[in-house]
């Protein structure tokens, strides 16, 4: 073992005559640990929002979709076996996107009508697994049957059985002028994604129903495709656009969300910059705690400069101590962190009985639990952003132990 190593630890383990001194030095470990914890624990909760929001938004929404300039796709069967040939793609669906005034009584809303398949819906979109009531199976070519969003139907105070009146923006033309399209449908079921977005302002008809409504004849407006891996989706749709005709577009789930998306990952790395500088502040406790050692140390610095000595052994003695600080109190944060961040749904409900409220109320954000998604990429970052910084800590105080004076630090001994 190198002696800079050994006086270096020798320093650590020993009893101090300043008590001071090893106080300020458990308070940096302290401060250290504590950064790194809540670090992970504050990213792991924002990976855990963001993949579950993503699941619902991508429970509804299609991977990739394809669909054509002129909002009607006449062969979308050919569009669906040419993206079957691509390994990575699971499922396809037609669909029929509209715009349309939905009326009961006096209550009007605007809702995107969608057109579906129910049969092939089921395997591209999860929205069958959130039914509140009814099934997607009710809707059958000719029934002129709905489902709604819960927030719609609530809107609109109306109840599975009942009837709802669709007012389509494409009308027939007469003497007296253009008269909109009116078809009476009966509600068959509701759903509940927990996205806001599509609650209240979704509805779902039979591909063929919206077909004839919307006087498409055989056309749909496009095919949305499911992936095995949605994280693909680009590169699939980038491939998609180079064997399709070229009216036809190709667009995934990361464009058509892109601000949210980015919205998210951006406080991420805000979140991040700001929580680091806790272990900023804890790190710059040890330059004060390492700036004291040496001053008390002065005498045993000028006898080891007498010996022979080095500086740069000096150096080294000083970074050892220092650095062994950040080391412990990372490796504790880490731990800690870790340990916070796979069991958030047993500490949260714990804090929740202790204070007397709870942090998130299912009836403001659908989401009752804080979801958590430790990700190691994420841990070995931060760990290594705090090992770093506890590094940077120690070469000032270092230094300065270097140039100490032998002569001076000894003339009153």
């Amino acid at each position: 073992m190198r002696y800079e190593l050994l006086v270096g630890l020798r320093y650590t383990r020993a009893k101090r005559r300043n008590h001071f001194i090893s106080f300020i030095s458990l308070i940096s470990m302290a401060g250290i640990a504590l950064g790194v914890a809540a670090l992970i624990v504050v990213l792991s909760v924002m990976n855990g929002f963001q993949k579950e929001l993503r699941a619902r938004i991508l429970g509804v929404a299609s991977h990739v979709q394809v669909s054509s300039v002129s909002n009607r796709l006449a062969d979308w069967e050919s569009v669906a076996r040419i993206a079957a040939q691509d390994a990575r793609v699971k499922a396809s669906a037609p669909f029929v996107n509209a715009q349309a005034m939905l009326t009961v009584g006096q209550a009007v809303r605007g809702s995107v009508v969608r057109g579906i398949l129910p049969e092939r819906e089921d395997q591209v979109a999860e929205i069958g697994r959130h039914m509140r009531s009814g099934r997607l199976d009710a809707l059958k070519p000719g029934a002129w049957n709905i489902v709604l969003g819960a927030e719609l139907a609530r809107a609109l105070g109306v109840l599975p059985g009942e009837k709802v009146a669709l007012i389509a923006p494409q009308g027939q033309v007469t003497p007296a002028g253009v008269i909109p399209r009116l078809k009476q449908f009966t509600v068959s079921g509701l759903f509940e994604v927990g996205m806001f977005e599509y609650d209240s302002g979704l509805a779902l008809v039979h591909l063929e129903d919206a077909q004839r409504l919307y006087l498409m004849e055989s056309a749909v407006s496009g095919v949305r495709l499911r992936l095995e891996d949605l994280f693909e989706a680009r590169a699939v749709a980038r491939e998609l656009m180079v064997k399709l005709d070229r009216d036809l577009i190709a667009s995934d789930w990361t464009r058509s969300h892109a601000n949210f998306f980015r919205a998210v990952e951006i406080e991420k790395r805000v979140m991040f910059i700001i929580l680091t500088l806790i272990v900023a502040v804890a790190a710059f406790n040890i330059v004060s705690t390492l700036v004291m050692l040496v001053t008390d140390k002065q005498a045993d610095i000028a006898i080891l400069r007498t010996l022979g000595a080095a500086p740069g052994s000096i150096i080294q003695i000083f970074m050892i101590q220092g650095s062994l600080i950040g080391i412990i109190g990372t490796l504790i944060g880490v731990a800690g962190g870790v340990l916070i961040g796979l069991n958030v749904d047993t500490v949260v409900p714990a804090v929740e009985n202790v204070l007397g409220f709870k942090f998130l109320a299912k009836d403001v954000y659908y989401i009752s639990d804080l979801p958590s998604d430790v990700q190691p990429r994420d841990v070995a970052t931060i760990g290594l952003v705090s090992l770093a910084l506890s590094f940077l800590a120690t070469l000032y105080p270092s230094w300065r132990a270097s140039r100490v004076n032998p002569a001076e630090a000894l003339r009153y001994e």
